[in-house]
């Protein structure tokens, strides 16, 4: 299953992350699918890839918001504040791990393309 549109990959490649999770790896593996199913030169894999790990990420968003929205307000307000500031900085270090886990999977997947 060969493909030329980018964002088909990296979605394959996002679903492949998803199902893999159980593993510790899986946005290198779904990363590496999106970028060999891409091609092409090295960055095109670190595209797809990024890709792939961006729209991996938005279930772990979703999951991370509902907690962001049931916690407890509390009678002071910087509680409430600090708890959305650390949650949203837990949102975003999960967003980059994914993505840059998943760019390099792009970028062996990409490699394994062109030397097979």
């Amino acid at each position: 299953m060969d493909t030329d549109n980018t964002y088909l990959n990296a979605l394959i490649g996002a679903v492949a992350t998803i199902l893999l999770s159980f593993t510790g790896i899986s946005p290198i593996l779904g990363g590496a699918l999106a970028g060999y199913l891409e091609g092409g030169e090295s960055i095109d894999g670190l595209r797809v890839g990024a890709i792939s790990g961006a729209i991996a990420s938005l279930p772990v968003f979703g999951v991370l918001f509902l907690v962001l929205l049931v916690i407890p307000v509390a009678p002071e307000p910087g509680v409430v504040i600090g708890s959305g500031v650390l949650v949203l900085v837990v949102i975003a270090l999960v967003f980059a791990y994914t993505m840059a886990l998943s760019a390099v999977g792009g970028l062996i997947g990409a490699y394994v393309k062109r030397e097979l």
